[in-house]
């Protein structure tokens, strides 16, 4: 097959995944101000769009580690080939159709790892992926990222309720809380997490651009990504993040517990502290792990909140299988282009296939902007319907004091 074609096809894949990264992580940043209240759902994820994009321009440091750092690039040993970029590509973006479908938050991150990496040892050799790399920059990232997130959120939710928590201070007792000024405040961590998201994952989709260039030999091996390369993945992510994703913010805003603006604020503080420290150190860091443990450390951090540990067990299942799952798939795809340009056709019509398949098969159980979180709907019908029987309640006081009158002008005319 012309490799002029193969690069255009696997840069076409590349922005494809980028858009499913948008959609797949726009939860992490606008969950949780969508839960509370503090931000309209598609308000939040204009707002996200909008800080994805500049944020792409800020760093280039993951785009390094992923371009030359995991899959070793252009050596005469290991001839990496847009074929095998291609493959990975593919396990990336069937993953991501896979848990966006079951709402999960998994990592669009580890989904492109995993992808690269497998298609990478079926197709050349275990040679071609380095080991150190992978381990100092995305294993160990992924195993204590969430549990530092969670562990600072868990402690700056008690902090909060502790600073904000009013007593009567003759008789000692709880008096109402004045907590509005979190939700506030969580427009505003919340947008740095969007700008923070921007400045690591968008990021990936550039290293692996920047990756079939080298493999073509258009570009120098060691180089960073190209201009035009930021600019295209930037508006990618963009365009996805404003797409939604609702299924996920579903189950980020009111599956894993019951949030409110304290804890979302500490959530949010939390998560963008650990993207922003990744991305200056080139740890290509699954966004949504953070964001994910932030959220479970607040809900512990609040008495009386519930986590459900049912669904966060599932949320964990899935990532320990992101990698393989991905990695399979990319291996099954690297074996089947190797093949030739039938082998090419056939994997690119199948990939289409499925995501077809799943998109159409999600719009019988359509969720977006009106019904994403659940909670806060329920909580705004609540508050409706107390608001309508207070009415009525009124309105039975004002008929019966009009009867009383009525009664007692009859008894003053007799």
């Amino acid at each position: 097959m012309d490799i002029t074609f193969m690069v255009a096809l696997v840069i076409g894949l590349a922005l494809f995944f980028d858009f499913t990264n948008g959609f797949h992580d726009t939860a992490n940043a606008m969950a949780t101000p969508i839960a509370t209240g503090a931000i309209k759902p598609k308000t939040a994820v204009t707002l996200a769009a909008i800080l994805n994009l500049v944020g792409a321009f800020l760093s280039t440091e993951v785009a390094k580690t992923v371009s030359g750092g995991i899959i070793r690039e252009g050596s005469d040993s290991v001839p990496i080939t847009p074929d095998i970029i291609f493959a990975g590509l593919m396990g990336a973006i069937l993953w991501n159709m896979i848990t966006w479908l079951k709402g999960l938050p998994s990592s669009s991150s580890h989904a492109l790892f995993g992808g690269l990496i497998g298609a990478a040892i079926a197709g050349i050799g275990f040679d071609s992926v380095n080991l150190e790399t992978l381990l100092q920059k995305v294993i160990l990232p992924a195993i204590f990222a969430p549990l530092i997130a969670g562990l600072v959120a868990y402690l700056c939710t008690r902090l909060a309720y502790a600073l904000t928590s009013r007593h009567d201070p003759d008789t000692g007792s709880k008096l109402t809380q004045k907590r509005g000024g979190f939700r506030t405040g969580q427009i505003f961590t919340s947008s740095l997490v969007a700008l923070a998201h921007g400045t690591n994952d968008a990021q990936k989709t550039m290293g692996i651009i920047t990756l079939v260039l080298i493999s073509a030999g258009t570009q120098a091996p060691g180089s960073g990504p190209q201009l035009w390369v930021i600019t295209a993945c930037a508006v990618a992510i963009a365009v996805g993040t404003y797409a939604g994703g609702w299924r996920i913010i579903r189950t980020m805003g009111s599956g894993l517990t019951e949030v409110k603006p304290a804890q979302g604020f500490a959530a949010e503080t939390s998560t963008a502290s650990a993207i922003l420290a990744s991305s200056h150190l080139g740890f290509a860091l699954s966004t949504t792990q953070v964001a994910s443990g932030s959220v479970i450390g607040s809900g512990m951090g609040r008495k009386g909140t519930t986590v459900r540990w049912n669904l966060v067990g599932k949320i964990a299942l899935g990532w320990l299988f992101t990698l393989p799952a991905a990695g399979i798939v990319g291996a099954l795809t690297a074996l089947l282009v190797k093949t030739g340009v039938v082998g090419v056709v056939i994997a690119a019509v199948a990939g289409t296939a499925a995501v077809m398949f799943m998109f159409v098969y999600s719009r019988k159980s359509s969720v977006g902007h009106h019904n994403a979180v659940e909670v806060e709907e329920a909580g705004q019908t609540v508050r409706f319907a107390k608001k309508k029987a207070l009415a009525r309640a009124r309105a039975k006081a004002d008929q019966q004091k009009d009867a009383a009158k009525a009664d007692q002008q009859k008894d003053a005319q007799r």
